[in-house]
């Protein structure tokens, strides 16, 4: 069997970035960011959906139902294939409710609005416990990750109705919606 090719990291003729080349065929190893799609789950009465994490990274703490999207599937089904794998919830999308573009981690963030399509949920195998909380009753110093913290601030915004623009990433001027309304 042939030797995998060694890549080297070089500007390639006609671009403006380093990328994984390799030196004897040229071929160019693109690094891109990976899509994560999710959603803020609402119920009727408005409480929204967390799932307490069984998994690295932050097992333990809480997040909405997202992960990875697969190759071969829209953001739209890989977000209700998230729900059904992290929460067992069977969900219907309202639109995208936020993008954000982490790329000191090379994450593209796709979170939709999202409501109970049929009843009942529960924990998958990522998730040790799933709840409903009221927006006071959200754990807060317990949540997993910074872009989850800005989804509810986001939803918080826009939880019925028509759907505004998608919200963006912080700029980093006082990282608005890091710590939700009202708090």
């Amino acid at each position: 069997m042939p030797a995998a090719p060694r890549f080297v990291r070089r500007i390639p003729e006609g671009d403006t970035r380093e990328r994984l080349t390799c030196p004897e065929c040229g071929f160019v190893a693109y690094e891109n960011p990976k899509v994560v799609v999710g959603s803020v789950v609402a119920a009727a009465d408005g409480r929204v959906l967390l799932c307490r994490r069984a998994i690295a990274p932050r097992a333990g703490f809480w997040t909405l139902p997202a992960g990875f999207l697969e190759m071969g599937e829209t953001v739209a089904e890989g977000a209700r294939r998230e729900a059904w794998e992290e929460a067992q919830a069977r969900i219907a999308l309202d639109g995208v409710l936020a993008v954000y573009s982490i790329a000191r981690i090379g994450q593209v963030q796709v979170i939709f609005r999202a409501r109970f399509a049929e009843p009942g949920f529960a924990p998958g195998p990522e998730s040790l416990e799933t709840r409903l909380f009221a927006w006071e009753e959200i754990p807060w110093e317990q949540i997993a990750f910074p872009s989850v913290h800005w989804a509810l601030g986001a939803w918080r915004g826009a939880a019925t109705g028509p759907l505004p623009a998608a919200a963006l990433e912080p700029d980093g001027t006082g990282m608005p919606g890091t710590t939700p309304p009202g708090l």
